[in-house]
């Protein structure tokens, strides 16, 4: 592979190739076992950024890329093999907007566009109901916790008193935030999300917090740590008891169901009418209207990878996509055709891009069109 390559593949990972740039890497990738190559470098790119997502230092970055660099290819973990079908299925899109020379291409109306990306940002409402506005960039500290506008963190304390009091973690459209409450366990909250937990948890009690409405991925405290203390999270009809886990749970307002999903441990499920449950890559789905529960196996890059600044569709109707989309760009969107909500799509989008860009490679696909007015996006 020479060095020219090399530099294409690097700029394609950071969302950087030119349009001719895109057919150079394209035509190189379809030449011989050029795929076989490409699909490594997709995997050691999900490697770094997996390890990134955990907080991990620069040398243990390193150390997972020496492990990998001397590797005979083998077989992917199902999430990667989605990337890479992901990230192949991107490039086919990508020729056919290269290719399709005789289309007829309708330009997007844009008028005043003002949507952007989201950031690091909440609001944190204290005990006495004072609301603190978290942004990246900004520092807030105060007897029990400090933050650095990215993520909150509680010190790490257990109330002997039986009196409790309580923060509320608030993230707005276009947002998203990281704390670790008083006990360990780190959650990260996701776009049009509410949290409700204690500044700190009675020793020797259940430890409590509140999903009010929203997405949050949980990586728990073990109870071994809490002298047996078990630890649950409520939400709407719901309960979740957790004996040292990570999970992802998704409870918005505007959905007509909860989806928790086990990553790793052991969780019990609870709607008020049965008691199951969950193994690993298994996820439960209560109807909020009649409790009823469903559980099945789920692919589980799919549902965290919002969490590493990912977000990726595996057959997911159009609705369903711009349903995220508006929560992470605090935009409204609008379908003029009805019949464009259900069709369905496979794909990886980094939450950083331009709102256009995503949209321009939908209408390519399938020559949907749209136009931007002010902060609303329009589907016809």
């Amino acid at each position: 592979m020479t060095e020219n390559i090399e530099k294409l593949i690097a700029k394609y990972f950071s969302d950087e190739l030119s349009r001719n740039e895109t057919q150079e890497l394209i035509t190189w990738i379809e030449t011989g076992k050029n795929i076989d190559v490409f699909n490594r470098h997709v995997e050691l790119n999900f490697t770094i950024e997996k390890v990134k997502s955990d907080k991990a230092d620069h040398s243990k970055i390193w150390r997972y890329i020496e492990a990998d660099i001397d590797k005979p290819l083998r077989r992917l973990p199902s999430y990667w093999k989605f990337a890479v079908a992901a990230s192949i299925t991107l490039l086919i899109s990508l020729t056919f907007i290269l290719n399709k020379d005789n289309a007829v291409i309708t330009e997007p109306k844009i008028v005043n566009n003002t949507i952007k990306a989201g950031t690091d940002k909440a609001t944190l409402t204290l005990e006495d109901g004072t609301d603190i506005t978290l942004e990246n960039g900004q520092n807030y500290s105060a007897d029990n916790l400090s933050s650095n506008g990215k993520e909150i963190v509680y010190n790490t304390t257990t109330e002997t008193k039986p009196e409790i009091v309580y923060n509320y973690l608030t993230i707005p459209r276009g947002g998203q935030f990281f704390v670790k409450l008083s006990d360990g366990t780190q959650v990260w909250l996701n776009s049009e999300s509410k949290l409700k937990y204690p500044v700190a948890f009675v020793e020797g009690e259940t430890r409590k917090v509140e999903l009010l409405y929203g997405e949050a991925y949980f990586d728990v405290s073990p109870s071994t740590n809490h002298n047996g203390s078990s630890f649950k999270v409520v939400s709407q009809v719901q309960e979740l008891e957790v004996l040292g886990t990570e999970f992802n749970l998704r409870a918005y307002k505007d959905e007509s169901h909860i989806y928790t999903t086990l990553i790793e441990g052991k969780v019990a499920i609870d709607n008020g009418i049965t008691k199951e449950i969950l193994k690993p890559t298994q996820q439960s789905e209560i109807n909020i209207k009649n409790r009823e529960m469903a559980i099945g196996f789920v692919d589980i890059y799919n549902v965290t990878s919002w969490k590493k600044g990912i977000f990726s569709f595996k057959d997911k109707p159009l609705i369903d996509i711009m349903k995220t989309l508006s929560r992470w760009y605090n935009t409204d969107i609008i379908f003029e055709n009805k019949e464009l909500e259900g069709i369905k799509f496979n794909g990886v989008i980094n939450k950083k891009q331009n709102i256009e860009n995503i949209l321009s490679i939908i209408k390519s696909i399938n020559n949907i069109n749209y136009k931007i007015e002010d902060n609303k996006i329009i589907i016809k």
